[in-house]
């Protein structure tokens, strides 16, 4: 349960970082995309393995 919460959190802060790095600048831009395709891979994985949502 707390692994899940963890995952989330951690997905939705990289998901507005990716969202204000599109927006502000392009220096860290490639850094933000990076964090969001890890993002979506550890969703990704989740799915694949078949663990639920909270």
């Amino acid at each position: 349960m707390e692994y899940t919460t963890m995952l989330w959190t951690i997905f939705t802060i990289l998901l507005i970082l990716w969202l204000l790095g599109m927006v502000s600048s392009y220096t860290l831009g490639g850094f933000i995309h990076i964090l969001l395709l890890m993002a979506i891979a550890v969703m990704l994985i989740r799915i694949i393995q078949g663990r639920k949502p909270a």
